[in-house]
């Protein structure tokens, strides 16, 4: 039997989490996997701090994920990477995007974004894939495509065809934003993450 994946994706409300847990979790069953996906967990509304688990193997016996239990951690943006390092297990990956987004108390002024948040995840010693990926979010034609660009980081990072994600993809999306979101699995699957 194949050992449990645990993935945990974050990032801030209306960035489109929950989709890219349904979209891995499809990509996931379409292998023959067992799938669990967690529901959001956090401040769902715009600008909250929001966390979805997707786990996946031989048998899944929950669709939660322990404090150090995570393989990989997706993260939407870069303090969101940050702010739940302790979940990522020992040997663990994180695929980030480099975006900053401030977060209330900074926008308040009670606070200070982090400086260098990125370079302090790599001087830990943890695999962190950096990806630009609002530019290329940008790129493939929205700014809300960039989930999917990072989906596609993890699928090539990962070893995963790239046919069956974007077959994935294009099942869970409006045929209207079809063209968009294909474009940005394409540029973030040919972005090394480095």
């Amino acid at each position: 039997m194949e050992k449990t994946k645990n993935i945990l994706i974050v990032g801030v409300g209306g960035q489109g989490t929950l989709l890219a847990s349904k979209i891995i979790g499809g990509a996931m069953l379409a292998r023959g996997y067992d799938v669990k996906v967690s529901e959001v967990h956090g401040m769902a509304q715009r600008g909250g701090s929001v966390v979805t688990y997707v786990r996946y193997g031989g048998c899944v016996d929950s669709p939660m994920v322990d404090a150090a239990r995570a393989d990989i951690i997706i993260a939407f943006e870069q303090l969101e990477a940050y702010r739940y390092l302790p979940y990522l297990k020992e040997g663990g990956s994180i695929i980030t995007s480099d975006q900053q987004i401030d977060p209330m108390p900074v926008i308040c002024g009670a606070a200070q974004y982090p400086a260098n948040i990125i370079g302090e995840i790599k001087e830990k010693g943890i695999n962190c894939a950096a990806v630009p990926a609002l530019d290329l979010a940008r790129e493939a034609g929205s700014e809300k495509a960039v989930n999917v660009v990072l989906l596609g980081v993890f699928a090539k990072l990962s070893g995963f065809d790239k046919d069956e994600w974007k077959n994935v993809i294009l099942k869970s999306v409006p045929e209207v934003f079809a063209e968009v979101n294909g474009k940005a699995f394409e540029l973030g699957y040919a972005h090394s993450g480095q």
